[in-house]
């Protein structure tokens, strides 16, 4: 049985993104598994020569980050958003609107017995 050691509940999602490294603006594309306003799960075709800190730009969410590497597997890794890119009012009620959505999404599938 596996324990869930994250502060924050993460949604399940399957979002292109873009890694880049800091120290050259080498880019990577990753697919972004589960997130959270806290950090993410990202798959990449292979983790080698990832560094430990990365920028993480995620177009669907109109969204960049500054990310640390907390964990490494063979093809993902977890991260923790260090900042978040300065967004508009209207991004930022957009996001709100978002993960309201999500809870409420959430209390009805636990209503339902199906989560």
């Amino acid at each position: 049985m596996t324990i869930d050691r994250r502060r924050h509940l993460r949604d399940k999602v399957i979002y292109g993104a873009v890694a880049t490294r800091s120290d050259s603006g080498a880019t990577r594309d990753c697919v972004v598994r589960n997130i959270s306003d806290q950090g993410a799960r990202l798959e990449f075709g292979s983790t080698v020569g990832l560094p430990d800190n990365l920028g993480l730009t995620i177009a669907r969410k109109g969204r960049s980050f500054s990310a640390n590497i907390v964990w490494r597997r063979a093809t993902a890794v977890g991260v923790a958003f260090a900042e978040a890119a300065p967004a508009s009012d209207l991004d930022e009620r957009l996001r709100k609107s978002e993960k309201k959505q999500r809870e409420l999404k959430r209390k009805i599938r636990m209503l339902l017995g199906e989560g």
